[in-house]
C-alpha cells in the first residue's frame, strides 16, 4: 500500500507542477482574472492533498481501513474538487464543462476532503506507535 501511495502522489505531484506552471504561463491574457483564480485555487488544493497523500505513506500501519478510506477519499476530493474547478476555469476558453454538472462536483469533492481528513484522524488515534 505505501508504494502505491507514493506512485500515487508522485503522480499527482507532477500533475499539480505541470498543471500550475500552464495556468500561470499558458493562460494568461486567454481567460479572466476570475477564472485564473479559480485555476490558483483548484492548484492550491491540488498540492495540498499531494503532499497529504504523501504523508500518508509514512504511516507504519498503512493498510489499515482508515488509511484506504483517507487514501480513496484525497482522489476522489483531487478529481472532483480540483479537477472540476481547473474545467470551470477554463471553460469559456475550451468550450468543455458544463457549469450544471460541474458546479455540483465540487463540492463533493470538498466533502471527499474532508472525509479523507477525518480518516487520517481516525488511523491515528489507532495507531498504537
Amino acid at each position: 500500500m505505501n508504494k502505491r501511495i507514493i506512485l500515487v502522489a508522485a503522480f499527482f505531484g507532477a500533475l499539480a507542477v505541470i498543471l500550475g506552471a500552464f495556468g500561470a504561463h499558458g493562460l494568461e491574457g486567454k481567460i479572466s482574472e476570475q477564472h485564473i483564480e479559480t485555476w490558483k485555487t483548484a492548484n492550491q488544493y491540488h498540492f495540498y492533498h499531494t503532499l497529504a497523500l504523501l504523508f500518508l505513506s509514512t504511516f507504519s500501519r498503512a493498510k489499515t481501513a482508515s488509511i484506504r478510506v483517507s487514501f480513496i477519499a484525497f482522489i476522489i476530493g483531487l478529481l472532483f474538487f480540483s479537477g472540476s474547478l481547473y474545467l470551470l476555469s477554463v471553460r469559456e476558453f475550451t468550450g468543455f464543462g458544463n457549469p450544471a454538472i460541474l458546479g455540483p462536483i465540487t463540492p463533493l469533492g470538498g466533502v471527499a476532503f474532508i472525509v479523507g481528513w477525518a480518516a487520517l484522524f481516525v488511523a491515528a488515534l489507532k495507531n498504537k506507535s
